[in-house]
């Protein structure tokens, strides 16, 4: 499996000869992305923060590619073509098993008129691995499993804080996790706490760079 983070939590995955996009977002952006996000099966929305969501970049998408997504995005988006998923749903797309799975949202006084009524995770499972992507959500407890975990470490009430993604990287049973959802300079990251916690917690971790890709056996 072949991992590419790019701006904010948005995530290329390659593997079984199969592209998924996760949540192609507005921060950072650049046009240099468009004919790499074109190439892609099928790409996979967590919820309709533009961050998350950049509508109009995947407005010009080839049609071919499919959307996956709420039904929360698809009305915020109506432009764009959504296949509507919600939480349990499976998808498959050639051998590759895609589980959707339940997400929240944090909220606090800034978010008010923005915010998320439906947002969900997404689960990769392509028989070597499993990687959950967990959208901006703050910690629930669930079963969910996965060898890989892509969760925010931001926190301030939005998500999960690096003390919460460390402890919720244990209870999924994640032997890598990659931090995301640090490109917002209102909400910026704090390194060496990120560092702090994960290894007090002994969570192997790779903080990647926008643009830098990892292979996973």
């Amino acid at each position: 499996m072949k991992i590419t983070k790019y701006p904010q939590s948005c995530l290329l995955i390659e593997t079984k000869g199969k592209k998924i996009l996760i949540d192609p977002g507005k921060l950072k952006y650049k046009d240099e992305y468009f004919s790499i996000w074109n190439s892609v099966d099928a790409i996979l929305i967590t919820h309709k923060h533009p961050d998350h969501c950049n509508t109009e970049v995947l407005e010009k998408l080839d049609k071919k590619i499919t959307i996956y997504s709420t039904k929360e995005v698809q009305e915020a988006n109506e432009s764009l073509d959504i296949n509507i998923v919600k939480d349990n749903d499976i998808l498959n797309i050639g051998d590759i098993k895609i589980e959707v799975v339940h997400a929240i949202h944090g909220y606090q006084p800034l978010l008010k008129g923005k915010e998320i009524n439906e947002n969900v995770g997404y689960i990769i499972d392509d028989g070597e691995n499993r990687l959950y992507s967990t959208s901006d959500t703050i910690c629930f407890r669930n079963d969910y499993k996965a060898s890989i975990l892509c969760a925010p470490v931001t926190g301030h009430g939005l998500t999960m804080s690096a003390f919460e993604t460390a402890l919720y990287a244990k209870e999924v049973g994640a032997t890598l996790t990659i931090p995301v959802h640090m490109d917002n300079p209102n909400f910026p990251p704090d390194f060496e706490y990120i560092k702090e916690m994960f290894e007090k917690y002994d969570v192997e971790y790779e903080i990647l760079d926008n643009d830098e890709t990892i292979e996973v056996d």
